[in-house]
């Protein structure tokens, strides 16, 4: 999953909106250096991550994508099912979009001296360009997929070319979301709690 989708599922604390974005950045031993709920959001983005990779929706919707487009499907579902996220938010969430949009900002702004170096940096950006709130039209999908090409360092274009494919099967995206996505918070719920416990 990506941005959106990882702080809508997490723990709406300051702490945990910040350990569901830490999640792709903090490795090692950096990781104890956290407090526990930002540990423990940490935990519970990677396992998101898992189980997304594995769920028979996404898997199916890769399997649209033509062999050599398939290693950077992942990213593109992610990115396009935060934009169903997003069109759709109300749904999802009872606080605007926007108005959690600004404390996800607000957080990344307190906590720029202690974020790693690669989410520091693009902290600012994200909130300058609303990338969060931004998701929810659809032609900003192509623009964050851009984006995220520019920082690979290769294959940026591979990434890019998956594009048109993707529009061929955004109906087949938007039921394997719909079928996916509460199976998703239902396993989140389900890994906090046993994280909770112990």
């Amino acid at each position: 999953m990506n941005y959106l989708a990882h702080l809508l599922l997490a723990e709406h604390s300051d702490e945990g909106l910040l350990g569901a974005l830490l999640g792709d950045f903090v490795a090692g031993s950096a990781f104890e250096a956290w407090p526990a709920i930002v540990r423990r959001e940490i935990l519970i983005h990677r396992r998101i991550d898992g189980f997304t990779d594995r769920h028979p929706q996404v898997l199916a919707l890769k399997a649209k994508f033509p062999e050599g487009q398939r290693r950077y499907a992942g990213i593109l579902i992610d990115v396009y099912f935060d934009h169903l996220l997003a069109r759709d938010w109300p749904r999802h969430e009872d606080q605007p979009l926007h108005n959690f949009s600004q404390r996800v900002y607000r957080v990344l702004a307190e906590a720029a001296a202690e974020l790693p170096p690669r989410l520091a940096a693009i902290a600012p950006l994200m909130a300058s360009g609303d990338w969060l709130g931004s998701y929810r039209l659809r032609d900003n999908v192509d623009r964050a997929v851009t984006r995220i090409a520019r920082r690979l360092s290769r294959g940026g274009e591979g990434l890019v070319a998956c594009l048109p494919t993707l529009r061929l099967h955004e109906a087949k995206a938007e039921a394997g979301f719909e079928a996916f996505f509460p199976e998703l918070r239902a396993f989140v719920d389900e890994t906090r709690a046993a994280l909770m416990s112990r």
